[in-house]
């Protein structure tokens, strides 16, 4: 990288809440926040927002005529980007940058306007516009007055990350001082989980931890859904504000023997981690915030490429998917978060289940991953 991009602020909304503070404290404990939820035919965890919080979205929803027939992605995304907002010094006038993305999308309203058009031959007016990936980027800027570029795109579960990759590309190539990155997920439907189940992919487990990330002794596939949306505030170089800097970056795709794995030492990892580290030690990363989505394949291959970039000195190693469920597109960036709230309070969140590890006397390099079915990894490199 040229030179250092400055983190200003931040917001999400996830299982663990939508207050900083409450979700550093929510990290504190060793108590996931994956509840049963019924569907219409079967039974099953996932990490669903808190009432308050939706109570809050629903404010957000009848704040504006023209926002009560959203998706709840879309939603999710303008009650943080709100939040993330207050925090910064930014005005609309500054025609600062939006890129929001997401795996799935319109999830709720798709399937709705679908089983209509099956039931009656015909689909609403709304279907369209309120369906289309680039509405998450338009109705943020619609909110915010914002005149700069908005952009929005879908990478499977690395794409909260690759919203990064982009903002961090649009401030280096001096197109734009300011850009808000984020992502947002809202498939805590019947047919999105029936469709990760028939992967084999999903938690049947009924003990005191559902989803089992960075269980490397498990027997089972764990991965358990969550929904959440998260926006982080990029200002090029270092602001006297900025609560982190992002040092580094890298990515990279493998070439794929099935749909939905990497290989046995995840080569895109391997790839994605030495270039975010460019001329920097392996030595000096204190922690990694792994994507670990609680799969056996999953965890056990980027454990495998960390081991091999990282040779006989692993970092101090960690993951929130247990926590708060597997949130796809929005995931990476809800780590990046826990990998701030870590930089910030110079303390590691332990996985509880998980072998012991020597704990880093002090946090001042943490890197970041996050990979999505077709291969694709991203590796974000932060510091103090």
């Amino acid at each position: 990288m040229k030179e250092l991009i400055s983190i200003t602020s931040f917001a999400s909304v996830s299982a663990l809440g939508s207050d900083p503070e409450k979700i550093w404290e929510n990290y504190l404990n060793n108590h996931h926040f994956l509840t049963l939820k019924e569907f219409d035919d079967f039974k099953t965890w996932v990490a669903q927002l808190t009432d308050q919080d939706k109570h809050a979205i629903e404010d957000v929803k009848n704040s504006d005529n023209k926002y009560k027939n959203l998706d709840p992605s879309v939603l999710y995304t303008l009650f943080v980007a709100r939040k993330a907002m207050e925090q910064t010094n930014w005005k609309a006038s500054d025609n600062f940058g939006i890129n929001i993305g997401s795996s799935r999308g319109a999830t709720s309203l798709f399937e709705k306007y679908h089983k209509e058009f099956l039931a009656t031959g015909k689909s609403s007016t709304l279907s369209s516009p309120t369906t289309t990936l680039g509405n998450i980027s338009s109705w943020i800027a619609h909110d915010l007055q914002s005149n700069g570029p908005e952009i929005s795109h879908s990478i499977t579960c690395s794409t909260g990350l690759h919203s990064l990759l982009n903002g961090v590309a649009w401030l280096q190539s001096g197109m734009s001082e300011k850009f808000m990155i984020g992502a947002s997920e809202a498939s805590l439907t019947d047919f999105t989980i029936a469709q990760m189940q028939a992967l084999k992919v999903y938690s049947k487990e009924n003990d005191e931890y559902p989803c089992k990330a960075f269980d490397l002794n498990k027997t089972k596939n764990t991965m358990v859904l969550g929904e959440a949306a998260s926006v982080f505030c990029l200002e090029k170089g270092t602001k006297e504000n900025a609560l982190a800097f992002i040092e580094g970056v890298g990515y990279a795709t493998e070439v794929l023997k099935h749909n939905t794995s990497v290989t046995t030492d995840a080569e895109c990892f391997q790839k994605s981690m030495k270039m975010a580290l460019g001329t920097i030690s392996p030595d000096e990363i204190d922690a990694i915030v792994m994507h670990a989505p609680g799969t056996i394949k999953g965890d056990q291959s980027e454990i495998n490429a960390i081991q091999k970039v990282f040779c006989n000195k692993t970092p101090f190693l960690t993951t929130n998917k247990w926590k708060l469920g597997h949130t796809f597109g929005a995931s990476g960036l809800l780590s990046l978060e826990l990998a701030v709230l870590m930089l910030q309070h110079q303390q590691v969140v332990e996985v509880p289940f998980a072998e012991p590890q020597q704990t880093p006397k002090k946090l001042n390099k943490i890197l970041v991953n996050a990979v999505g079915f077709g291969g694709n990894a991203v590796s974000v490199l932060i510091t103090k």
